[in-house]
């Protein structure tokens, strides 16, 4: 089977496309024929050492993927050769097959097409652990999203204006703003992608002004780096501030602001939580299908690249050039 595989430490050019055995599924897994493999932010870092898993190499990156099953291992129930199913893998995706843990594979409807499905349970699993579980996000609430045009802050906004919340929109340019108004939220705001004190005492005050005197109720930052203290300052009393991600870097807070706020910092570690509540994350993963079922939440897939480019895809995801989702397709 043929693979892009990361062979060294470093950016995407350092991934290769090889040959490679085809896996055998041992106890308790299944082997799918990869139809699609998500592209996710934790894949820039994997290849780079920078993230929490650290697989040995050569590995292939790629945590989710989408396919139909045809192998299983021993042990393995209510699964079997020809089901359509979503995978979390962890690493390994982007591949021409790959072995899953039974209990990390999801059948999917039969209307779901292969690149939907692939982009599916990452970003919306992460996102509505986020403001269902984390951030207690409710009907009438003012959502704020950093970074809100990229994969999970896609899925924030679409699943926050499912929830009943008024939605801002937090991006680096206009033409972003314009793609997140189109998928739902109600307004947006423009920030520069460097951030000095001038720029966010701007980015406050323009918070403060559409969040109205209750403030933001719930901030959702996939961000990080300099633009976290300029919205905490526009949180309302008794907010929830959602940690995500830093792809801008770790930010430094002023801790009194939580106090005069009475705000929270709320962690959100989804790979985790999946593994230490499975029972929560399925409840969750059968809400997000209803969701879907019903038209209201949708992967916006905004590119598609064959696995021999899967290097720039990763590069226009570390760049942060990339709004929607982005998928590996596999013919």
């Amino acid at each position: 089977m043929k693979c892009m595989l990361s062979t060294a430490v470093g950016g995407p050019e350092t991934l290769e496309l090889a040959d490679m055995p085809v896996p055998e599924p041992g106890p308790g897994e299944v082997r799918i024929a990869v139809r699609a493999a998500g592209v996710n932010f934790p894949d820039t870092l994997m290849i780079r050492d920078l993230y929490q898993m650290k697989p040995p190499r050569p590995f292939a990156p790629g945590g989710e993927v989408a396919g139909v099953i045809d192998a299983v291992g021993a042990g393995v129930k209510g699964l079997a050769p020809g089901d359509r199913v979503l995978a979390l893998t962890g690493h390994g995706g982007f591949a021409e097959q790959v072995c899953a843990e039974a209990g990390k594979v999801t059948r999917i409807p039969d209307d779901m097409p292969f690149d939907e499905a692939a982009c599916f349970v990452f970003t919306y699993g992460t996102s509505y652990h986020a403001l269902k579980d984390r951030g207690y996000l409710r009907p009438g609430d003012t959502l704020f999203i950093l970074g809100a045009s990229g994969g999970v802050g896609a899925a924030a906004i679409e699943l926050g204006k499912a929830m009943g919340a008024r939605v801002i929109a937090g991006v680096s340019s206009d033409d972003k703003a314009a793609f997140c108004r189109k998928i739902g939220a109600d307004q947006t705001v423009v920030y520069p992608r460097e951030m000095d004190r001038d720029a966010q005492k701007a980015l406050s005050a323009r918070l403060k002004e559409l969040a109205g005197p209750k403030g933001v109720t719930v901030a959702y930052d996939a961000v990080g780096g300099d633009y976290a203290e300029p919205v905490i300052r526009s949180m309302g009393w008794d907010g929830r501030y959602l940690v995500v991600g830093f792809p801008a870097g770790i930010p430094r807070i002023p801790l009194n602001l939580t106090l005069l706020k009475s705000c929270q910092i709320v962690g959100v570690f989804w790979g985790a939580s999946v593994m230490r509540d499975p029972k929560g994350h399925g409840r969750n993963v059968y809400e997000l299908f209803a969701l879907y079922s019903d038209g209201k939440i949708r992967p916006r897939i905004t590119a598609r690249y064959p696995l021999d480019r899967a290097g720039e895809a990763l590069e226009a995801m570390a760049d942060r050039r990339v709004t929607g989702k982005v998928v590996i397709t596999f013919d």
